[in-house]
């Protein structure tokens, strides 16, 4: 029924989000998220206390869909669920909020035990207004045991602009895995400063041509500033 996205089929499905079988649950619920009916958030609120760790993941997904501020109370509490699948969930369920609330709750969550978790929270915190409350915390990131983490770190850095994350990204750029050394040359283009200079300089012939390429388009973001603030 929801393939059809009618809202009035939410009426036939809600009673199955109750169902003792937790399939049927996980199935109703990933049904009513595509319909983003607000009378859905009651019942979605109400599963993220079923014993069934995807049924929650799914209830997650409605909640996430409707992108109401009243949410973020209930995701922040199911950033700390005992699953790391629901906890990851509800990080990227928070991206649609551009409240400090949903940041701060969000910033929390880079020091989660799952690296997985921490790679979401790095690459959402990017996406909020006020990411820039977790600067610090994406800095220590970059010292993250998975270069996963440290990318998504690195790209929200870069789309911050956060000046004093020059040198720790820079560090990066030689990294053996290159993506990570694709991502630290263009979020050190983004930030545009002079500072990045010599580690640009290390990537712009590289052996990977994507490194090559954002490096060589780093410096050229870098020497239109210097032009700009000369003139």
């Amino acid at each position: 029924m929801a393939e059809f996205k009618d809202p009035g089929c939410a009426d036939a499905i809600l009673p199955l989000v109750k169902h003792a079988h937790a399939f049927v649950r996980m199935a109703a619920l990933r049904a009513l998220k595509e319909l983003r009916r607000k009378d859905t958030l009651k019942p979605a609120l109400e599963a993220l206390r079923d014993g069934d760790a995807a049924v929650r993941v799914q209830a997650i997904g409605v909640i996430g869909f409707l992108k109401l501020e009243e949410s973020i109370p209930a995701l922040t509490a199911s950033t700390g669920d005992p699953d790391a699948h629901v906890r990851r969930a509800a990080v990227s369920a928070l991206a649609f909020s551009q409240m400090k609330p949903a940041a701060e709750s969000i910033t929390r969550t880079l020091g989660d035990e799952d690296w997985m978790v921490r790679e979401m929270a790095a690459e959402t915190l990017g996406q909020n207004a006020n990411g820039m409350v977790a600067a610090d915390q994406l800095i220590a990131a970059l010292m993250d045991d998975f270069w996963q983490v440290r990318l998504k770190a690195i790209r929200s850095l870069g789309k911050m602009k956060v000046d004093r994350a020059i040198l720790p990204i820079g560090k990066c750029i030689t990294h053996e895995q290159a993506n990570l050394r694709k991502e630290a040359a263009a979020a050190l283009g983004e930030i545009a400063d002079p500072a990045a200079e010599p580690f640009l300089v290390l990537v712009a012939n590289d052996s990977d041509p994507e490194v090559r390429k954002n490096a060589r388009w780093a410096l050229q973001q870098i020497a239109a500033r210097r032009v700009k603030t000369s003139s």
